[in-house]
Parts: structure tokens; sequence; C-alpha cells
């Protein structure tokens, strides 16, 4: 009974790898099938550039993200944990993400080869999380956001008894 979610993790994350296998390999089917040998015509050496580059897209995030759900076993072979969970956030996500980019890029290239530029939204994104990022570092507010009416008044009159001083009694005889 012990371990039985670390056990359920792993079943998940197995599951939730074979799906985004089968999401990658039938991304990249369709391509070679439809775009080189349906349109073989006006196949060009750019083609195998973005093939290439697709693949590679495709490879870091799927290495990654197995590496992160791969569980984890003692010294004796029992289960210890079941691995990262996937549904989470942060890192994970992106790499979902860049993933998911990918295959909508591969597959309406097709159509057009216009749709590669949408593969721009994974720089412009890490910019715009890099500039909040920096923005953070180079803020002078320390708490990083506009602070309310009634926190005002309530630093502004600490800061008015921390100035004041504190009154020493002492003793005269």
């Amino acid at each position: 009974m012990a371990n039985q979610g670390a056990k359920k993790r792993k079943e998940v994350n197995a599951h939730h790898m074979s799906k985004l296998l089968h999401l990658v390999v039938g991304c990249n089917v369709i391509y070679i099938v439809v775009r080189m040998l349906i349109f073989h015509s006006s196949f060009t050496w750019k083609h195998w550039i973005g093939l290439i580059l697709t693949s590679v897209a495709y490879a870091i995030p799927y290495q990654q993200l197995a590496r992160m759900a791969a569980p984890t076993y003692g010294d004796d072979g029992e289960l210890e944990d079941g691995g990262f969970d996937m549904s989470s956030g942060g890192v994970c996500e992106y790499l979902h993400d860049i993933i998911y980019i990918t295959s909508f890029v591969q597959i309406t290239s097709i159509i057009s080869d216009k749709f590669w530029y949408a593969y721009l939204v994974i720089p412009a994104f890490a910019a715009y999380k890099a500039s909040g990022l920096i923005k953070a570092f180079l803020s002078h507010n320390s708490e990083g956001m506009m602070e309310d009416e009634k926190a005002r008044k309530k630093r502004e009159k600490m800061e008015r008894k921390a100035s004041r001083g504190k009154l020493v009694k002492t003793r005269t005889r």
C-alpha cells in the first residue's frame, strides 16, 4: 500500500510520454508523406532544413521531459519516486509548449511556408519573460508591485514610530 502515489504517477507519466511520442512521430510522418512524397516537386533544401529544425525542436524538449518523468528506484529496486508531475507549470509547461508549437508549425507549413514565422512566438515569449525578470531586479520597490492606500498608510505609520526612537526611563535617586 505504500508508495501508491509514486506508482500512480509513474503510470501517468509513462502514458503522458507515450502520447507525446505519438504526437511527435505522427507529425513527422504526416510531414514526410505529404510534403516529401505528395508535394515532392516543391520540396527544396529549405524544407530539409525545416525538417531538421523541427526534429531538433522535438528532441531537446522531449528528452528533458523524459528525464523529468523518469521514476527513481532505491538500491533494493523499490520505487522511491514516480517522477515529476507533468501537469505542473513552470519549465515543464514551457517544454510542452515548445513541442506543441513545433507540431503546429510543422503541420501547417505543408499548407504555406509562411507558417514558419509562428516559431517567432517562442523567442518573443522568452524575451517577454526575461524583461519581467530584469524589471524585477532593477525595480527600486522592494515588493515589486504598487502598494495600495492601506499598505502605504501602515508603512508610513511604522516609519514614524521608528523615527521617534524609544523612550528610555532612568531611575534617579
